[in-house]
């Protein structure tokens, strides 16, 4: 074998990956849980946040490190993306960009946007929780 996956085997490990419901979302929806943050889940609004506090008006997102290009620049400089390069040197950075601009048009909207890296809830999701009740505490006191 000359080291090439067949790209209908590709295509179908690809076709397994969920845009929602994963481990690191699955782990900090149970952390915000326990600590007695009550959320939404898919709420229809801009960028459709993994969760949604509403009374506090904040919005989280669970990126994924590859999708939404943590160190980016740093694998394109290691050579990480071995196949398809032209693929994935356009849809990284034009999903980077579309996470910029989701920010951007929830903020103006009132939203606090709050968006964590897969990595990070993985390690510690009770601190990532941490983080979110601190924020919905303290807008629900400047409210």
């Amino acid at each position: 074998m000359n080291g090439k996956r067949d790209p209908k085997v590709t295509s179908h490990i690809m076709s397994k990956i969920r845009s929602k419901g994963g481990k690191a979302e699955t782990l900090l929806g149970k952390a915000m849980w326990t600590m007695g943050l009550r959320y939404r889940k898919q709420y229809p609004i801009t960028g459709k946040p993994d969760y949604t506090l509403i009374s506090s008006r904040i919005v989280i997102f669970c990126d994924g490190d590859f999708w939404h290009g943590r160190d980016f620049e740093e694998r394109v400089k290691r050579g990480r993306f071995k196949s398809n390069q032209d693929y994935w040197y356009r849809k990284i950075p034009r999903n980077m960009k579309r996470d910029i601009e989701v920010n951007k048009i929830l903020q103006e909207g009132g939203w606090k946007v709050m968006r964590f890296w897969e990595t990070d809830i993985m390690q510690n999701p009770t601190q990532c929780a941490r983080a979110i009740l601190d924020a919905h505490k303290e807008r629900l006191a400047t409210k």
